[in-house]
């Protein structure tokens, strides 16, 4: 729940559908959803310059702690299905959060494009962590 009216990090769930299936991330960590654009610029006759950006879709990732498997599967589905020619389809994430007065707002981006960035670093006594980075054509409100 929210504390004092601010929104926290255990106040969002997500749930990551791939073509592959559903994915769980048991350690997830941290997640981000920023949108991305297309500026334009315009100079007129007069000299005056006019701005404006087009909506370009949005750019994301997740970090985790790795506690399964769940990752490395789905990365090595990827590849393997990229060398055997196989088409990868694009997924959605839901991203739920819980508002302060207790309403959920629910917030669903399709087109998403998963990508493993780190697949983590195996040391004496340390946790291995991953990322994950998504780029996705929309963000839609669901509820």
């Amino acid at each position: 729940m929210p504390i004092n009216d601010f929104s926290v990090g255990k106040d969002v769930s997500l749930t990551v559908v791939t073509s592959y299936g559903t994915m769980k991330f048991a350690g997830l960590t941290d997640f981000s959803a920023d949108p991305m654009t297309t500026d334009l610029k315009s100079k007129a006759l007069d000299g005056t310059p006019r701005f404006g950006f087009i909506p370009d879709g949005y750019k994301g990732s997740f970090k985790l702690d790795r506690m399964d498997p769940t990752v490395d599967n789905y990365w090595a589905q990827v590849e393997a299905d990229y060398y055997a020619g196989k088409n990868q389809k694009a997924g959605t994430i839901s991203e739920i959060i819980t508002e302060a007065d207790g309403s959920i707002t629910e917030w669903r981006y399709t087109g998403v494009i998963l990508r493993l960035e780190k697949s983590g670093d195996w040391g004496g006594d340390k946790k291995v962590e991953q990322s994950i980075t998504f780029e996705a054509a929309k963000k839609i409100k669901v509820a």
